[in-house]
């Protein structure tokens, strides 16, 4: 079993080879999930890859970003020169990149969390269209990895130690809703760390507690799972040491059915240098979330009260050189180094250095006496420089004419009565899953109508439908139903011409600009729908606990929140998109179909909605507004960075 280390510099790529680590994956400037850290140049990854690979450790190089049209050339050129320094394998999430190499490149390819691959279809389909790797998706409990084993022979990957994303990896538009920066291009502002309130609720609800999955080891070993990952490319060199060196035992112990897998001295270095709380995940079922705060805050050794001098805190592993840091309530009140332990009567004595009004503090261990030996290590450790230049192919594009279409309306609808206002205005209806399919398709035939069927956003196992059209929210779903007709919901990140796999219909991404629609329509053939009304599923999360109800943030904006069928909660955009402005711009550039999302909206907005957007006729504008209570085109004008 491979464990794999993250590296978002070039001092924690020598802190995971240190530490021991099988392999290391890491990101370059451009093109990678963690474009916030430092990151590697073209040449740090040549040395990086020649110094690992002297030391029988493989380098894993994370192009795992959905990439704009006007971007392939350019990531073109890096995939060659990656090929070229004989890195170990790719990560990606953009499916037209994997369409690119398999036509360009001999580079294996491991499919990023990103992907969002969570069942045995998935799998199967990666393992049809030459991935050599699944990456799986983090909320899979064990009986549902179960299953994708005995599905495939494909080299399966599992996070075992990190944080842990409340939305669904690759699912997430919460943070360019908010501020323009996607998480599925590596910029996450993490509006899951923020406060909220909901109902009578207030706190950090969105906030999961990092992943310590050390126990799932030896069932992960009973399934043949060939690769665990640590997550913290944004992490410091000494969490990538310490989280290699005690996970690397840990698995070693597993291999030799030894125990414990792990010691309480290594449990606590894990708990200081990094940790929102620990959870053992979905794996063991275990509750992911943490809402008390959402930083690391690192162990917690107590609650005392301070008297205006010294605090008497009853602990035994406090030692000279370690550090601490105190808390009042939910607020960072200062640390300081501990030079000499002070004992009486089996309490630690604290004196902080610092003013502070009397009363009880919270007190964290956050330094250990040996980080600053390791941060030594790490700093005097040396790397060869990287030798030789390397060229690099270009690509370019083969344009295509596309006419001007007329749009179709196609409306998402969720009960009959909404279906029954908007019929007379739609060339086509996307009926939410549930029991009125049925009456709904009855409806749409009498009336000449396409009705296909919106597939659930998630589901662990494949619900079966006769439905010969349907809406996919996921490759896992392609996969199900392929042969049928097919429309891919924006859930698929359509974001490029090169996506595969081909659909009847494909939904642009939601987060895609008017300049990056036009750009992608002059290399597309296929059926393309654009997005022009209604609320955007910004994140789906397999949290059990969040209520239905209104999400209120600091800024007072109100997001809702429902639970479907299958137990998954869904946060919805704040602001309507609305983009009847630009029906025009789109048909202009071939653009074939208009989605309009009128699900849990009543009748009448429906109807109002509907015939607005059917007449072009934005008078109504204003009135749809005041209805909805707040309006956005911002991706449309903006796109997203």
């Amino acid at each position: 079993m491979e464990l794999l280390a993250p590296a978002g510099s070039m001092v924690a790529f020598k802190a995971a080879l240190l530490g021991g680590a099988d392999a290391i994956y890491l990101g370059g400037k451009s093109f990678g999930a963690r474009r916030q850290a430092a990151n590697f140049t073209n040449q740090e990854l040549q040395t990086a890859v020649r110094a690992a690979h002297k030391r029988g450790v493989k380098v894993y190089v994370t192009v795992n970003t959905l990439i704009k049209e006007g971007e392939v050339p350019s990531v073109f050129s890096y995939l060659d020169y990656l090929e070229s320094i004989a890195v170990d394998a790719v990560i990606l999430q953009d499916r037209g990149l994997l369409r690119l190499i398999l036509d360009s490149f001999s580079l294996p390819v491991y499919a990023s969390t990103q992907m969002n691959i969570h069942s045995p279809e998935g799998v199967v389909w990666a393992e049809k269209n030459g991935i050599s790797r699944v990456i799986l998706a983090r909320e899979l409990r064990l009986e549902e990895l179960e299953a994708i084993r005995e599905a495939t022979r494909l080299e399966l990957e599992v996070f075992i130690h990190g944080a842990l994303c409340y939305s669904f990896s690759g699912q997430c538009l919460f943070s360019s809703a908010v501020g323009g920066r996607s998480g599925n291009r590596g910029l996450c502002a993490q509006p899951c760390r923020m406060r909220y309130k909901l109902g009578r609720d207030a706190g950090y609800l969105l906030s999961t507690a990092d992943l310590f999955g050390v126990d799932a080891i030896p069932n992960l070993l009973r399934l043949g799972v060939e690769g665990l990952k640590i997550e913290g490319r944004m992490r410091s060199p000494l969490y990538v040491y310490l989280t290699s060196k005690i996970y690397s035992a840990a698995i070693r112990r597993a291999e030799d059915c030894r125990s414990p897998l792990i010691t309480q001295r290594e449990k606590e270095l894990l708990e200081i240098v990094f940790n929102r709380g620990f959870t053992r995940g979905y794996l063991a079922d275990d509750d992911v979330m943490q809402r008390a705060y959402a930083g690391s805050r690192g162990q917690l050794l107590g609650v005392v009260d301070f008297d205006g001098k010294t605090m008497a805190i009853k602990v035994d592993s406090l030692r000279s050189n370690d550090g601490v840091t105190l808390y009042r309530q939910d607020e960072k009140v200062g640390g300081f180094g501990i030079h000499k332990v002070e004992r009486e009567q089996g309490f630690v004595i604290l004196r902080p250095p610092f003013k502070l009004p009397k009363g009880g503090y919270q007190v964290y261990k956050t330094k250990d006496r040996v980080f600053d030996s390791i941060q030594k290590r790490i700093t005097e450790m040396t790397l060869p420089p990287a030798s030789g230049q390397t060229t690099v192919r270009r690509f370019s594009f083969t344009p295509i004419h596309r006419n001007v279409a007329r749009g179709d309306l196609s409306f998402y609808v969720s009960s009959l009565k909404s279906l029954e206002a908007v019929i007379p205005y739609a060339d086509r209806v996307y009926f939410d899953w549930n029991s009125r399919f049925p009456d709904a398709y009855a409806m749409c035939d009498q009336a000449g109508i396409d009705c296909v069927l919106i597939l659930p956003r998630f589901s662990f196992g494949v619900p079966p439908t006769d439905a010969e059209s349907l809406m996919v929210c996921s490759i896992d779903q392609f996969e199900a139903y392929s042969g049928r007709k097919l429309y891919g919901h924006y859930a698929m990140n359509f974001f490029n011409s090169l996506t595969i796999p081909r659909l009847f219909q494909y939904t642009l991404s939601v987060e895609l600009s008017k300049e990056d629609i036009e750009e992608i329509a002059r290399h597309y053939a296929g059926r393309m729908e654009v997005m022009v009304f209604g609320r955007i599923e910004l994140m789906i999360s397999r949290d059990p606990l969040l209520d239905e109800g209104t999400l209120i943030d600091r800024k007072r904006k109100r997001f809702p929140v429902y639970r479907d069928r299958f137990g998954f909660i869904h946060i919805l955009n704040s602001s309507d998109l609305f983009l009847l402005d630009y029906l025009d711009d789109l048909e202009n550039m071939g653009i074939n179909s208009f989605g309009i999302d009128l699900r849990r909206r009543n009748p009448v907005l429906s109807e109002l909605v509907a015939k607005a957007f059917y007449q072009r006729d934005l008078r109504q504008k204003a009135v749809i507004k005041k209805m909805c209570n707040s309006i956005t085109a911002r991706h449309y004008l903006r796109g997203v960075i």
